[in-house]
């Protein structure tokens, strides 16, 4: 016997097409009462660009509110976020010391690690992001967009410069290059350019945590030297700045939640894997790969003091929660300290 109700179905089930996520017939379901469900015009999709709320007078460079409207979002709260910022600052490292994280060679070595990926990382982030600027229709969103691909530009820039430095010093940085850039371009050349934005999304999720450690924490970089510690805290600061805007973008063009997860796994065995293979090989060539000492002392670092990584564990599952925003991570308060201290001594930069 078939159930009552229209078409076979249970009565008071919701209709999958009239009563889909996002549409107002949901809400009188006791199941979805839970949930703020936004409302739908009939004829019109749910899946409103992301950022139609926001506040009509933002400043640049300051903080805005974007509401959260969007049929993956559990909540309609409204995000406190900043605006990115376009800063060309450039750095003078012609002198820099080989070990100049206070002359500990593993923790020196960590950073120049991650600075190897930057150069080939910022471009594929730039062109993932504008291939979709022009279906972006919130006009504030698109100028993140630009403020995002400028200020990923200096990042490029600036770490080509630091990758030089560390390669004048015998480490094999072009061959680490070349790697990194020959598993982007197979990104770019086999997956669907959606997909390319969520491993964008996925990294910059990364480098925002990463980020929020060197703002949190002065001893992240005490007794660094003075102009690698200021162009690590401007490069997190920036990071910080634009974290959600791939994430807002891959919204706003309709990425599900089931491929922003499922690359998001892939992403970190990938990247981490290649992060502690960079810091094997960088090792070796120092000659303290097999050094109890100096292998404890990055761990005592990442892990105990100052420590701090695994405090990015819930931050790095909050990531596959349906509903996640970035900003929901809220650290503005750092970016504004870092910026009332933007006073960098002049030795620290070239003119820009």
């Amino acid at each position: 016997m078939r159930p009552q109700g229209v078409g076979g179905r249970r009565a008071g089930w919701p209709h999958p097409a009239r009563d889909g996520p996002g549409c107002t017939g949901l809400r009188d379901h006791p199941y979805w009462r839970v949930i703020p469900v936004p409302r739908c015009h009939h004829g019109r999709s749910a899946r409103h660009p992301v950022g139609d709320h926001r506040d009509p007078h933002p400043g640049h460079g300051g903080e805005t509110q974007r509401k959260v409207d969007d049929p993956m979002t559990t909540t309609a709260a409204l995000i406190k976020r900043e605006t990115p910022e376009v800063r060309d600052l450039r750095f003078n490292l012609s002198d820099v010391p080989r070990f100049w994280h206070g002359e500990r060679r593993a923790v020196t070595l960590f950073f120049d690690n991650l600075s190897i990926f930057f150069p080939a990382g910022e471009r594929f982030f730039m062109a993932s992001v504008k291939a979709f600027r022009n279906q972006v229709t919130d006009p504030q969103l698109k100028s993140e967009v630009d403020a995002f691909c400028a200020q990923e530009g200096h990042h490029s820039r600036e770490h080509v410069r630091y990758n030089k430095m560390i390669a004048a010093k015998g480490y094999p940085v072009d061959a680490m290059e070349r790697r990194v850039e020959w598993i982007l371009q197979r990104v770019t050349k086999y997956a669907p350019r959606k997909r390319q934005l969520a491993v964008t999304c996925a990294l910059e999720h990364f480098t925002a945590m990463l980020a929020s450690l060197v703002l949190k924490d002065p001893k992240m970089l005490e007794n660094a030297e003075p102009r690698m510690a200021e162009l690590w805290r401007w490069h997190s600061a920036e990071e910080t700045e634009h974290k959600a805007v791939a994430f807002d973008v891959y919204r706003a063009i309709g990425g599900s939640w089931l491929m922003r997860c499922i690359v998001m796994f892939l992403t970190t065995l990938v990247f981490w894997g290649k992060v502690y293979e960079h810091q094997v090989r960088l090792m070796h060539e120092e000659k303290i790969l097999f050094s109890v000492t100096e292998w404890f002392s990055l761990v005592r670092y990442l892990f105990i003091q100052p420590g701090g990584m695994l405090g990015l564990v819930g931050p790095y599952l909050d990531y596959y929660r349906p509903g996640f925003h970035p900003w929901e991570h809220d650290n503005s308060e750092m970016l504004q300290q870092w910026k009332a201290g933007l006073t960098a001594p002049q030795p620290a930069r070239l003119q820009g």
